[in-house]
C-alpha cells in the first residue's frame, strides 16, 4: 500500500506535468525536455514491433550517460552469458541519449516519458519487462509503481546516499521510504550507505555491492585501439595526459609546466572540442609561443619533445590515459573533478583541483595516496616536480592508484547474480 505523500504524486502528477508542457515555450530547457518526447510512443512502438520475444527481458534507466556507464559491465555480463536476453535502454537528458541513443547492446534506447500514471502504464505494457534496473538515482514514482504493478522485479544499483541530500529532509523523508521499498533490491556502493538505507530508510533489502565504474574502467582499459597511432611516438618518454581540462586548468597547468626544468612531454584533451573552444585554447598556446599540433591534423613531423600534442576529437581521452605517466585531471577548480578512476586503473598518479568532494573515488584516492590535490600554480609546480624528478615517488603513487581501483572490482558480479536468479525462474523448464 503507498503512503501519503507517494499517492499524492501520482494524483497531482498529471496537473503537474500539463502545466509545464503549457509553459515549455517560454523556458528553453524545458521546451527541448518536452519536445524530444513529440511521437516517442509512436517510435518505440515500431521498434519494440519489431524485436524478438525473449524469455527475459530487461529494463535499464539512467539519469544520463555517467550512469548509463555504470550499467554497462552489467549489461555485458549478461549478454555474454545470455545472449538472447532483451535490453532496452531509457535516458531521461538529452546529453545521455545523444551519448548512446546508437549503444548496439540494446533493442531501444529511448528518451523516459514524462512521468504521469497514463504514459508508465503504456510504456511498461509497451516493454512488458521481467527486471527494471535504476542507476544510481533519478527515481520517477509513476513509472516504478507501473514496473512494479506489472509484476516486474526492480533493483536499484550503484546506490548512495549522500548526506545533505533531499532524502534526509524530514518533509521528504517518508516519501522517499515509500519510494525505496518499492525495490526488490538495493546495491549500494559502500557500507555507509548500506547501513542508511537499512537505519534511516527501513530497507533491510539493501546490501553493499561496491561501484560498477570500477569494473567498468577495468575493462575499458583492455582497449587501446583508438591511440595505438600515437603510442610509438611516446615510447620510453615520461607523458603528462592532462584530460578533460576546463581554461582554469588549462592556465594553472600551462603556467606550470612551463616553468619545469625536466618536462614531460604534454598531451592537453580539453573537456569541450567544439571549434570556439579550440580556437580559444590554441590562441592561448600561442601566447605562451608554445608549439602544438592538433590530432586531428597530426603530420609525420610531430615532435612529442618539442610539440604539446592537442586532442580536438572526442572518443580519446580513456585510452590516452595508458599512454600517461602523469595524470591531470580538470573540473577542480569549476564545479567538480571529471573522472580520476580512468587514469587511475593504469597505475598512474593523479592530480586533480580543490573541488572533489562529490567524488567519494576522488577523495578516497588521495587518502590511498594515488592522487594529489593541487590547489594553485605553485602547488601544481611542486607536485609535477616530485613526479618528474623522484621516479620511485612517481612509481609509489601510480602503485597505489592501480591498486585502489583493483582493490574495487566485483560489483557487476554481485549484481548480475541477482539478475540471474530471476532470469533463470523465468525461463521455460
Amino acid at each position: 500500500m503507498n503512503g501519503l505523500a507517494l499517492t499524492t504524486y501520482t494524483t497531482i502528477s498529471p496537473l503537474l506535468f500539463g502545466a509545464a508542457r503549457m509553459i515549455s515555450p517560454l523556458f528553453r530547457r524545458l521546451h527541448t525536455f518536452t519536445s524530444l518526447r513529440n511521437n516517442l510512443f509512436e517510435e518505440l512502438e515500431a521498434t519494440v514491433r519489431s524485436t524478438a520475444k525473449s524469455s527475459f527481458r530487461l529494463w535499464v534507466h539512467a539519469a544520463s550517460v555517467g550512469e548509463f556507464e555504470q550499467a554497462r559491465p552489467v549489461i555485458a555480463a549478461m549478454q555474454e552469458k545470455h545472449p538472447d536476453i532483451t535490453i532496452f535502454v531509457s535516458f531521461l537528458s538529452d546529453s545521455g541519449y545523444n551519448a548512446r541513443k546508437n549503444f548496439a547492446g540494446a533493442a531501444a534506447v529511448f528518451y523516459l516519458p514524462t512521468d504521469t500514471p497514463a504514459n508508465a502504464k503504456r510504456l511498461v505494457s509497451l516493454l512488458e519487462p521481467d527486471m527494471l534496473m535504476l542507476m544510481r538515482y533519478d527515481f520517477w514514482p509513476n513509472h516504478l509503481l507501473a514496473a512494479k504493478r506489472s509484476g516486474a522485479h526492480l533493483i536499484l544499483a550503484a546506490a548512495v546516499l549522500l548526506e545533505n541530500s533531499q532524502y534526509f529532509n524530514p518533509l521528504l523523508k517518508g516519501f522517499y521510504r515509500d519510494l525505496f521499498g518499492l525495490f526488490d533490491h538495493i546495491y549500494t556502493i559502500s557500507a555507509k550507505d548500506t547501513h542508511a538505507f537499512r537505519d534511516r530508510f527501513g530497507c533491510l533489502q539493501a546490501e553493499t555491492a561496491g561501484d560498477t565504474r570500477f569494473d567498468q574502467v577495468f575493462l575499458r582499459s583492455r582497449n587501446s585501439g583508438r591511440v595505438a597511432h600515437l603510442k610509438p611516438l611516446y615510447e620510453n618518454r615520461t607523458v603528462l595526459i592532462a584530460g578533460s581540462t576546463w581554461q582554469m586548468d588549462e592556465t594553472l597547468l600551462l603556467g606550470a609546466w612551463q616553468r619545469l626544468e625536466n618536462r614531460p612531454s604534454l598531451i592537453l584533451v580539453p573537456h569541450q572540442v567544439n571549434p570556439e573552444n579550440m580556437e580559444r585554447l590554441c590562441r592561448s598556446l600561442g601566447e605562451r609561443n608554445i608549439p602544438f599540433a592538433r590530432v586531428a591534423a597530426l603530420e609525420r613531423s610531430f615532435d612529442p619533445k618539442q610539440q604539446v600534442l592537442v586532442i580536438d576529437e572526442t572518443g580519446y581521452l580513456a585510452e590516452l590515459y595508458s599512454i600517461g605517466s602523469i595524470a591531470y585531471v580538470g573540473g577542480g577548480f569549476g564545479v567538480n573533478v571529471h573522472n580520476t578512476l580512468e587514469p587511475a586503473v593504469y597505475g598512474i598518479p593523479v592530480l586533480f583541483g580543490p573541488r572533489h568532494h562529490n567524488s567519494p573515488e576522488a577523495e578516497e584516492l588521495v587518502a590511498k595516496g594515488g592522487a594529489a590535490v593541487v590547489g594553485d600554480e605553485a602547488s601544481l609546480l611542486a607536485a609535477l616536480n616530485l613526479f618528474m624528478t623522484n621516479p620511485a615517488a612517481r612509481a609509489d603513487a601510480g602503485a597505489a592508484a592501480g591498486a585502489f581501483v583493483k582493490e574495487r572490482t566485483g560489483a557487476t558480479a554481485v549484481i548480475s547474480r541477482c539478475i540471474e536468479h530471476y532470469l533463470a525462474a523465468a525461463e521455460p523448464a
